[in-house]
Parts: C-alpha cells; sequence; structure tokens
C-alpha cells in the first residue's frame, strides 16, 4: 500500500509539474514543453527597447548559445568564458558554466563552473562552448557540454554525476540539447560518436546507444503516434530516423535532407515537420512506420527551409524566419505549398518562439521581429536593445515575461501595466 501511496503521489506531482508546464509557467527544455516553441501565457510585450518594458536586465558571467529553461520561479542558462571570449587566453583558461538566476529580480543566485575536458576544438564557429540548453524534469537540472559530457546538478546547483558521450570535436561545435523520456536522459551526441545515447536519469549510466547519427546538430523530439506510442525522432544527414526512446531501436527512416542538419523537428497530431540543409527543404512526414518509409509515410515536400532556424506550427501552417536566405515563410500543413515569403534582410539563428498570436523572431544582431502568426504576413513591430552583443539563444517565456538572452546580458521584457 505504501509503494502504491507513493506512485500515486510521485505521479501527482509530474501532472502538476507537466500541468504548471503547459501554461507557460516552466519552460523546461529547448523551446519549451514538447520542444515545440509555443506558449499559452497572454498579454506579452509587443514593443520594448532599452528603456521601456524591461523588467530587469542581468550581466551573464560569459558567452553562449543556449536558451534559458524557467523552472519554480528560477532561470538556469549555460555559459563560456575564459577562451573564447577574451583576448589572450589560451585554451586553458575555458570555463563553462551552469548559472541560476531569479526570474522575479535577475540576481544571480549561483554559477557552477565546469572543468572542460581538453582539449576543445581551438574555435568554435559563430555559437562557441554553450550551445546546449539545459533539461529539468522538476527536481534536477541535466547539462550537456558536448565533449566535456553530460552533467545532472541537483536545484542547488550540487553536481550529482558526469558522464561521457564521446571525444569527437567540431569547428562549428556541439549544438543539440538534451531530452528527457521516463527514467532516460537523452542525447545526440553526433559530434562526439555519431551516436544518439540515453543515460539512466538517476545514476548517469548508459542504458542504449545507436550508431550511424552523422552530421547532426539538431535536438531529437518525442512525437507521439496516433495509436498514443512515443516515438524519437532526429534529422540526419539524408534521413529522418525514428526510435523506441525507451530501447533505441530504430523503427523507420524516412529520405530527407541531402545535408548537415541543424533545425530540430516539430509534429502535430502525429505528423513530423522538418526544414534543414544549405539547399533549404521541407519535409512532412507520418510517424509510426517502420523500416524504410519514404515511398509510404513521405506526405510533401518543399524547396524552402532554414540551415539553422527551427518552426513552429499554428493553425494549419509553419512558420519561421531562414537564417540562410533571410526570408520569412508560411506554409501550410497540409500539402506544403508557401503561402507567404517575405524578405526580412536580418538572419535568426534562434528558433521562432509563438506566444499570445504572434511570431518573436530574435535576430542575430539586428534585434528581434514581431510577426502576426496568420497566414498573411504582417510585421508588428522591430525591436532593438543597446546590447551590441550576439542574441543566439531561442526566447522562452515565463511568468508572464518573455526572456531574451545574447552573449552578455539576460532580459526580462514584460508589459508595463
Amino acid at each position: 500500500m505504501l509503494q502504491l501511496s507513493l506512485s500515486r503521489t510521485v505521479s501527482a506531482c509530474l501532472v502538476l509539474f507537466l500541468c504548471a508546464a503547459s501554461r507557460g509557467e516552466n519552460w523546461p527544455q529547448f523551446r519549451g514543453p514538447g520542444g515545440l516553441g509555443v506558449s499559452q501565457t497572454e498579454n506579452l510585450p509587443i514593443t520594448w527597447s532599452e528603456t521601456e518594458n524591461v523588467a530587469w536586465k542581468t550581466p551573464l558571467p560569459g558567452y553562449g548559445a543556449s536558451s534559458p529553461i524557467a523552472l519554480a520561479g528560477r532561470l538556469y542558462v549555460t555559459c563560456h568564458s575564459g577562451y573564447g571570449t577574451e583576448r589572450d587566453q589560451t585554451m586553458e583558461d575555458l570555463a563553462l558554466h551552469v548559472v541560476c538566476v531569479d526570474g522575479e529580480n535577475g540576481a544571480i543566485l549561483w554559477d557552477r563552473q565546469i572543468e572542460p575536458t581538453l582539449p576543445e576544438s581551438p574555435r568554435v564557429r559563430d555559437h562557441g562552448y554553450a550551445a546546449a540548453t539545459p533539461a529539468t524534469d522538476g527536481e534536477h537540472l541535466y547539462v550537456f557540454f558536448g565533449k566535456s559530457g553530460v552533467f545532472k546538478f541537483d536545484l542547488d546547483g550540487r553536481q550529482l554525476w558526469r558522464t561521457n558521450v564521446g571525444t569527437g570535436i567540431h569547428g562549428w561545435g556541439s549544438g543539440t540539447s538534451p531530452v528527457l523520456y521516463e527514467d532516460l536522459v537523452i542525447v545526440n551526441a553526433s559530434v562526439e560518436s555519431e551516436s544518439l545515447m540515453a543515460m539512466d536519469k538517476e545514476t548517469g549510466k548508459e542504458v542504449w546507444r545507436a550508431g550511424g547519427i552523422r552530421e547532426s546538430w539538431n535536438t531529437p523530439h518525442l512525437v507521439r503516434t496516433s495509436d498514443g506510442r512515443h516515438e524519437l525522432a532526429v534529422s540526419i544527414r539524408g534521413w529522418v530516423m525514428a526510435f523506441d526512446p525507451k530501447t533505441g531501436k530504430e523503427l523507420w527512416r524516412c529520405a530527407a535532407i541531402p545535408d548537415y542538419v541543424c533545425p530540430s523537428i516539430v509534429s502535430h497530431e502525429s505528423i513530423l515537420y522538418a526544414i534543414g540543409g544549405r539547399a533549404s527543404k521541407a519535409f512532412a512526414i507520418r510517424s509510426g512506420g517502420r523500416g524504410d518509409v519514404t515511398d509510404t509515410h513521405k506526405l510533401w515536400q518543399a524547396d524552402v527551409g532554414a540551415n539553422v532556424s527551427s518552426p513552429v506550427v499554428h493553425d494549419g501552417h509553419l512558420y519561421w524566419v531562414s537564417d540562410r536566405n533571410q526570408v520569412a515563410y508560411c506554409l501550410r500543413m497540409a500539402d506544403g505549398e508557401v503561402i507567404y515569403a517575405e524578405r526580412v534582410r536580418m538572419q535568426p539563428y534562434a528558433s521562432t518562439l509563438l506566444a499570445d498570436g504572434r511570431l518573436y523572431v530574435v535576430m542575430r544582431n539586428g534585434g528581434t521581429l514581431v510577426l502576426a502568426a496568420r497566414s498573411q504576413f504582417e510585421q508588428l513591430a522591430h525591436n532593438q536593445l543597446a546590447d551590441r552583443s550576439t542574441f543566439n539563444g531561442s526566447p522562452i517565456v515565463h511568468n508572464g515575461m518573455l526572456i531574451l538572452r545574447s552573449d552578455e546580458n539576460l532580459y526580462a521584457l514584460k508589459e508595463s501595466q
């Protein structure tokens, strides 16, 4: 009876955590609940500047392309400092950081520094050594620093374990974030070991490994099939692949993007949407297949896409802004028809956020575009801050505020009352 009671208590806590996340109060992983980049929060600001609608601004201890996550009034974000951020620094000066920030006032509550595994790549193009967004199950943090490994922390910053996932390095660094499934931490370690790996959340020990994950910089996506099962999908050169998240067994693969792939997959009603490649492609693939499903489950293909930024799904349409040609796209999900393609002449690496009927698109150096989330292009605002460092992290929503991250600062933006 005690075991049953405990199980019910844990289940109830998990339900409460997931419900809070769905309301936008928590943002537990890269691109938020379900990895979809969607928030249900209303009354977010449309316009802001250095002196308008900024609730707080906090200098960060280092650079990074990762996004913050949010849990119970706190924000957690990764950074790197020393080598790669300051002149006259050697690789031995490289430090990795996991930082906790008070979501109400921006105060840094703790900053845990991690000694990296060296040698690292002598140069990481564009986004540095802290590109992976943490993940949380409501009780612990799981953080990925590429060659330096996967880490588990408690919410006060105490390191509980560290697991190596490979020794490979790349001039573009490591750009994928961990995802959680039941009692597993799953990481796309394409750069480090050309593998997809799952570790036990309690111990950090490897549970399964799937090989052949080549030229893949996207975060794996959990999709629910039409019969209620979960599949773990990842986009690699040439294929979209799906695995059993419990065992790592490959379930199916579909011919897709013939290039390295950075954008993460999104899904809606059991259909996967993948974009990517320098040639810019987009695909819709029905989940639930077995083997090579190219001829049976690929629903459509379009010759538009993005090289880095990921899309969002809304009201029968797929939206994103391409970093490749600096064009805002709207595609009809039913058949892939391009509804609009409007040049914006600014480059995002951050993925699009959908909130309050708007698309928030953070540009690397050109501020943030706010677009209407509808099938007719409408630019509502172009907001700029005095910060002249690079904004590569994707925006998140927490406690009614829009959170932006640059190489130098963390910002909370809130509509003035």
